[in-house]
């Protein structure tokens, strides 16, 4: 059996190795036990015994490829001294951003004021099968950007836009704090042990050209060239989620190793516009994960088919909800390496 590395190195295997975003969650049993001894959920991803427990519970339980570090994307945030809040029903939340507040980022040893993360990445390499791979990652310096400028999560992200648009020279300050403190990070997490980088930049979709190319291929080339420079060799995917045709050049422009599809990427088609052999990660759609039974399993056989032509890892278009059947996880893990695969 072929290992994430030997995919993301550019080998085509039969059977593609296999994890899921958001694979450590609300979905375990186990991590709802070791989420209840946490203060609340920054203290959790600043705890390195917790997180590290938390980050194996997947690859313990469904024998997955990957271990992918548990943190969040916000953490950046507060290293350039932001408060963030978790609000439970809500999600996190921050006081927005403006001009004045872009001036007054801590910049200086942002990274290092989250770098209790670093001894989790150590501690799961250390306990990590040696055949399993683990992922560190950040978010997209936009997608970052979006929930400092519009303190929440909303799906349109037409404040953040508007700002960009409005406010470019600060934007541009923004967005390279953003950059020099997310390239730190990473380069931490890969000196800490991590075989793999991720980008999350989750927030791809709905931009125009200009804006894609300002607010989201430029930087990732960016913070790419960054660490190149400091001697990381480790391979990078790439998530522009929603991206639509923008991705092509996300592909082609941005120096990532692979690129990870969502739900809505024909993976073949994708395929012939991307650099030849590239890596593809994706893209089972959550919600048939959710549902699970036949339609489950035909979802499963479909991005196996769609993927097959080329270097593939077998993930979802986006992340596992808490409402997910331990079970389905488990079968379509099983139907992906020819075992017995009992949907629910």
């Amino acid at each position: 059996m072929a290992s994430l590395l030997d995919v993301l190195s550019g080998q085509r295997t039969e059977t593609p190795p296999i994890w899921f975003m958001r694979q450590a969650g609300r979905h375990l049993p186990e991590y709802l036990e070791v989420r209840s001894t946490a203060k609340d959920f920054i203290d959790f991803c600043f705890s390195p015994e917790k997180a590290a427990k938390v980050t194996l519970q997947p690859v313990n339980r469904y024998d997955m490829d990957a271990a992918i570090l548990f943190a969040d994307i916000l953490l950046i945030p507060i290293g350039l001294g932001r408060e963030v809040r978790f609000i439970k029903g809500t999600g996190p939340v921050l006081d927005p951003i403006d001009v004045e507040g872009i001036k007054a980022l801590t910049l200086d040893g942002a990274a290092d004021r989250v770098s209790s993360v670093y001894e989790t990445v150590s501690r799961v390499r250390k306990d990590l099968p040696k055949e399993k791979a683990l992922i560190g990652f950040c978010g997209g310096p936009w997608t970052v950007a979006t929930y400092m400028i519009e303190g929440k999560g909303s799906p349109k992200k037409e404040i953040a836009k508007r700002f960009a648009y409005e406010n470019p020279r600060a934007m541009a300050d923004l967005m390279e704090a953003l950059v020099i403190s997310s390239t730190d990070y990473l380069i931490g997490q890969a000196k800490a042990g991590a075989d793999v980088l991720k980008i999350f930049e989750s927030w791809a979709e709905g931009l125009s050209p200009e804006l894609f190319d300002r607010l989201v291929l430029n930087p990732t080339r960016d913070i790419i060239t960054r660490i190149r420079k400091a001697g990381i060799d480790k391979p990078i995917i790439g998530f522009p989620r929603g991206a639509g045709l923008n991705a092509i050049r996300y592909a082609h422009e941005t120096g990532i190793t692979a690129i990870a599809a969502g739900t809505q990427m024909p993976l073949d088609d994708f395929r012939c516009a991307i650099p030849e052999n590239m890596p593809v990660q994706g893209n089972l759609d959550p919600l048939a994960l959710r549902i699970g039974g036949d339609v489950l399993r035909k979802a499963v056989d479909r991005v196996l088919e769609d993927g097959k032509n080329g270097p593939h890892i077998f993930n979802l278009g986006h992340g596992v909800t808490p409402d997910v059947k331990i079970d389905n996880v488990q079968a379509v893990v099983n139907h992906i390496r020819g075992k017995e695969a009992r949907y629910v």
